[in-house]
């Protein structure tokens, strides 16, 4: 067995973090999805320079695609996501390189807990200066490494995909206190783990692949931090000012950002409370950018919910929190008259109340159709808020679905209004609803590329 022998180099990059952050979501988090700007447009960019960086790199990706990025986002690869994968990038001949990393990740995905639990035991023995900056129980933790990586492997081929997705990971992560200097051992561990579990197929050929995959993966998250650290600090501290129990589990908190925070309506943002340091949860934005700068989140607390709880049943005003940047691509097309079809389900609701009243704000008057759903009347936390809503706008259409017995889902109760053609579709919700819901649409003939929710994979945890 090869035991990773081929040197990492050292990132040629400059730290975008000062390090004195806590870290939490280890070096490959879920992955985030495409940030914006206040005005819709990406934020400043290396000027192309990763995209050359991969598109050069044939040996790893082989040639550049002619495919955009999808612009709904997908769950990960699996049986469960079968139904919402994006579309496989055009035919050609996959590189040297590329066959022997999808190789290795078929060979490891069976074991992938194994995998990652050797990596992390790797990575905390042979550099044990590392451990502060993860979580104290690494529970939520463990299987975020392979997933991210079989997520890099389905888009190796397709350098722009897989360069917003670095990109995305490579600023997500400055709030982690991620430096330069950790990739290298990152790197060294990775492979080893990746070679034991691969022990009967690895060979020189399979381990240089690896490294220079990962060289030129871990150059490409450097530098989009490095970038990053020009427009937009690590992490804002957030102080509540508002805490407003709607049920005994659901809370809407409201913070006020010590610096001015950028975001779109239907984005969302990760939360870290004083008590829980270094664990890190998603929750979205539960209304467009107010003109006062206050962010409010819609929070239900859930068993084992380290950081659902905290914010529901311990919170405070004058609590201080931490908010990473903002992510997620469920955002309003200004430039399309589209109609919006929005399925929120409990407290996904919260982007999609912030959607509508985005839509109010630019003076549109496009359909929009509301389908609220929950399990009981008391679920429906927030259904005065959207019926005043409709109230104020002849556009909007809000139908609460109500499911006590459990026959009738959200998703299939779409099936009895439309048609939606000339729609777009917006679903938020427990990651089965999405997964239903994509189903439902596809079913009728919705088109992928107008089906937008953010991902499945990021889902899981939220609310945690």
């Amino acid at each position: 067995m090869f035991e990773a022998r081929l040197t990492m180099d050292a990132p040629t990059t400059a730290s975008a973090d000062n390090g004195t952050s806590g870290g939490g979501g280890g070096w490959f988090g879920t992955p985030p999805q495409p940030e914006t700007t206040p005005n819709g447009a990406r934020p400043p960019s290396d000027g192309g320079q990763a995209d050359r960086r991969l598109a050069e790199n044939i040996g790893m990706f082989g040639e550049r695609p002619r495919v955009p990025p999808q612009r709904a986002q997908t769950a990960p690869p699996g049986p469960a996501a079968q139904d919402h994968t994006p579309p496989p990038p055009p035919a050609q001949q996959a590189s040297p390189d590329a066959l022997l990393i999808r190789r290795t990740m078929a060979e490891v995905e069976p074991v992938a807990d194994k995998v990652t639990s050797y990596f992390y035991a790797l990575l905390f023995v042979r550099h044990p200066q590392l451990r502060p900056l993860f979580p104290a129980a690494m529970d939520t933790q463990r299987d975020r490494l392979l997933k991210a990586l079989l997520t890099a492997a389905e888009h190796i081929d397709n350098t722009e995909v897989l360069v917003a997705y670095l990109q995305n990971l490579g600023r997500g992560h400055r709030k982690y206190g991620t430096l330069p200097e950790h990739y290298p051992a990152v790197g060294e561990c990775l492979i080893g783990a990746l070679s034991k579990y691969a022990s009967h197929i690895w060979d020189q050929a399979m381990e240089a692949a690896w490294v220079r995959a990962y060289t030129t993966i871990s150059q490409v998250m450097i530098d989009a931090a490095a970038v990053d650290q020009m427009r937009a600090p690590a992490w804002w501290h957030a102080e509540v000012v508002a805490h407003d129990r709607r049920t005994p589990d659901i809370a809407v908190v409201t913070v006020r950002p010590d610096q001015p925070y950028p975001f779109l309506a239907g984005q969302y943002t990760s939360v870290e409370t004083p008590w829980w340091p270094r664990v890190w949860r998603h929750y979205s934005f539960a209304s467009a950018p107010r003109s006062d700068g206050l962010l409010s989140f819609h929070v239900k607390a859930v068993p084992a919910g380290w950081v659902s709880n905290a914010l529901v049943h311990r919170a405070r005003l004058g609590d201080v929190i931490r908010l990473g940047p903002p992510g997620g691509a469920m955002t309003v097309d200004h430039t399309s008259d589209s109609g919006l079809l929005c399925l929120g389900g409990g407290t996904g609701i919260a982007p999609i109340k912030a959607l509508v009243e985005d839509v109010a704000e630019h003076g549109e008057r496009r359909p929009v159709e509301v389908f609220y759903g929950a399990r009981t009347d008391v679920d429906l936390y927030d259904i005065n808020t959207m019926l005043r809503l409709q109230q104020a706008h002849s556009w909007l259409s809000v139908r609460a679905i109500i499911d006590q017995q459990g026959h009738i889902g959200l998703p299939d109760a779409v099936r009895e209004f439309g048609p939606w053609n000339g729609y777009d579709a917006y679903l938020s919700g427990p990651p089965g609803m999405i997964r239903s819901g994509v189903h439902v649409l596809r079913s009728a003939g919705f088109p992928q590329e107008r089906i937008r929710h953010d991902e499945v994979e990021e889902l899981l945890t939220v609310d945690g």
